[in-house]
């Protein structure tokens, strides 16, 4: 995790799954009010940090998926 964008992403996954679970217990509807704006503030953040990153790679569409080679296609069929 070199660059500070898959931090946010993270960050901002977990904010908002314990965002959604506070708002199934008994909290204060300004303290989930107050919560909601910052969640709203960083999902663009998040967008324009993914989005903005300097990363590059050499990788093309011809070089397929490492997970899955293309001589292996036809033996899935």
């Amino acid at each position: 995790m070199k660059n500070l964008s898959i931090k946010i992403v993270w960050f901002t996954t977990a904010y908002l799954f314990v965002f959604a679970g506070l708002c199934l217990t008994k909290i204060p509807l300004l303290v989930l009010m107050s919560l909601l704006l910052i969640g709203n503030f960083l999902i663009p953040l998040m967008v324009y940090t993914v989005l903005r990153d300097p990363y590059s790679t050499k990788k093309t569409f011809q070089d397929w998926y490492e997970d899955n080679p293309e001589e292996r296609l036809d033996e899935e069929l």
